[in-house]
């Protein structure tokens, strides 16, 4: 049986993640600095630590076959653009001991889960912006923080690999959505924040929109997301590849879509200052289409109905 370690096991995608492993029938260990929030994990083994420790992550990594690193300090634009300096420590922190430990204890094959924010801003500055390919990564010129600490993780990838016996793979993450992730307390990504607003809002309300909601994004549901991870550890892939869907839409579509999944007829959407990114951001898949033979299927309207309905419960006591 291959035993598995999932770091940030009770964050979202994590959460998710070990519930497809156990169905898979791997063996399991999560490591997180809380418990999750909805509920005991499904892992066979899941303890608190904090990977920011190098001792943490010996421990984490004793006698894994695979490791999926997971574990971040992150949350939506209005948290990673407030937050640089704490973000960038934890993070790296992390990812570098986590790495390190796996390198020296014997882990076959890593996966590191990064993000689509380690592409140049300069390359998203219209919202009709063309889709990002792997090789745009350089020149690198991410936005902020986050993105630069997520692209030097990368480079360590392909160090350790080089000089240890181990495997690694990095997954491009595009924003990533769906039922039991954070919707509430500053650190929710737009479809949660969305639909937290919309169903805590009566007929004849307005919305509010950071921005004048014409920047652009495509969304990841995460059923697929954690397709999508599954596979790529299974590849034989090393170089970084995009995790994502290639729809792009614009946040005022993304919340018209939320209005109309929730059956209220009169909400309008009111655009107030806020953070808002880089203008617009898509995945190209034609990598993940070759490598993994695979690309997400769930729509944005069946994905958003899912998560709105599980907010809506939550937010109103349903």
């Amino acid at each position: 049986m291959t035993r598995v370690l999932v770091t940030g096991a009770a964050g979202f995608i994590g959460y998710h993640l070990v519930g497809r492993l156990k169905a898979h029938g791997y063996w399991v260990r999560g490591v997180d600095l809380k418990h999750p929030p909805f509920g005991p994990s499904p892992a066979d083994e899941f303890y608190r630590a904090d990977l920011r420790l190098p001792d943490a992550c010996v421990r984490a990594v004793r006698n894994v076959d695979e490791v999926y690193a997971l574990a971040a300090d992150m949350g939506g634009i209005g948290y990673i653009s407030r937050t640089h300096a704490a973000l960038f420590h934890s993070n790296a922190l992390i990812n570098l001991h986590t790495l390190d430990a796996a390198a020296r204890h014997g882990v076959r094959r890593y996966l590191l889960t990064s993000s689509a924010c380690i592409y140049p801003e300069y390359l998203q500055t219209d919202a009709r912006t063309s889709s990002l390919k792997e090789t745009d990564a350089y020149p690198a010129a991410p936005q902020d923080a986050y993105g630069w600490e997520k692209l030097m993780a990368e480079r360590a990838l392909q160090y350790y690999s080089g000089e240890y016996d181990m495997e690694t793979c990095a997954a491009r993450m595009h924003n990533i959505y769906g039922p039991y992730g954070t919707y509430k307390g500053g650190r929710e990504k737009a479809p949660a924040a969305i639909c937290r607003k919309v169903a805590l809002a009566s007929d004849g309300q307005d919305i509010e929109v950071w921005g004048d909601g014409l920047q652009t994004r495509s969304f990841c549901y995460i059923d697929d997301c954690v397709e999508g991870l599954y596979r790529l550890m299974r590849s034989r892939q090393s170089d970084p590849l995009n995790i994502g869907s290639d729809r792009l839409v614009t946040i005022n579509e993304l919340a018209d879509v939320i209005v109309r999944i929730s059956g209220k007829r009169n909400l309008t959407l009111r655009h107030v200052q806020g953070p808002q990114g880089v203008r617009g951001r898509n995945s190209d898949n034609t990598r993940m289409r070759a490598v993994l033979d695979w690309e997400p299927s769930t729509s944005l309207e069946d994905g958003l109905q899912r998560t709105y309905r599980w907010i809506d419960m939550m937010v109103n006591n349903r």
